[in-house]
């Protein structure tokens, strides 16, 4: 999907399309919706799109532009299930070649990620975020499964947060994106718990990133109490003291 309508990328795409649900926040999965209501498909049959031109397109026009844009990649799968090894290693390739895009790989499988990333990863491609999905306690696995791997970037969705999560540890974390649950009959999201993770964020020097409560549309509600809050990764760049 080009010029994206998910705040906080520019661009998603999805080399594969399916997946399965593993977790409290999959209940409502809004890809799930998407694949077996408006595509007629099996959601729990991952199997290759047609998009795998697009990124090279997108990658021209930044170039071009001189400005960076941001790619989500697979909205519609998970980037490390199982069901595509076959071809993640193409994937890493179109992205390694895409240097002038900025891509936001989020997992539910974070402890599938390491056995999965290419050979020349290091201490991680500076083109390319890891992130894993947190709404609930219950996930706090993935959180510190994550953050044990190598990433330019790391981040967390707490998106759909389902519950408070006061005591989540932020250390090795770059940005944390809050956001209510949407669509039909959405679990609520008390404004209380995405204040308390934008205090931690401001203790902790994390960007904070809300995108919306919950509500009945996506989209709905874009400012906590009042302010909107954008907030790009904070990762500190020792050698010239900036922050991306």
């Amino acid at each position: 999907m080009e010029n994206s309508n998910i705040s906080w990328t520019d661009n998603t795409w999805n080399p594969w399309i399916g997946c399965r649900h593993v977790s409290a926040e999959c209940d409502h999965c809004y890809a799930d919706a998407a694949v077996t209501r408006r595509m007629k498909q099996d959601f729990n049959d991952v199997h290759l799109s047609q998009t795998w031109r697009d990124p090279l397109k997108w990658n021209r026009e930044a170039q071009k532009s001189g400005q960076r844009s941001r790619v989500f990649c697979a909205s519609y799968s998970d980037f490390f299930i199982q069901d595509a090894d076959a071809w993640r290693d193409e994937a890493w390739k179109l992205i390694r070649e895409c240097s002038n895009l900025d891509w936001q790989i989020l997992t539910k499988r974070p402890q599938l990620i390491t056995a999965r990333l290419p050979k020349d990863w290091g201490n991680g491609w500076p083109n390319v975020w890891l992130g894993t999905t947190c709404g609930v306690r219950s996930s706090y696995s993935r959180v510190d499964a994550l953050r044990n791997i190598p990433a330019a970037v790391r981040f967390i969705s707490a998106e759909p947060l389902l519950e408070s999560l006061h005591d989540i540890n932020l250390t090795g974390y770059h940005w944390l994106i809050v956001g209510g649950e949407s669509g039909p009959g959405f679990r609520p999201m008390c404004d209380e718990w995405a204040a308390e993770l934008r205090d931690i964020c401001t203790r902790q020097q994390v960007g904070f990133f809300f995108k919306q409560h919950s509500a009945f549309k996506p989209g709905q509600g874009a400012e906590l109490y009042g302010k909107k809050y954008h907030e790009s990764p904070l990762v500190h760049i020792a050698m010239k003291g900036e922050y991306l």
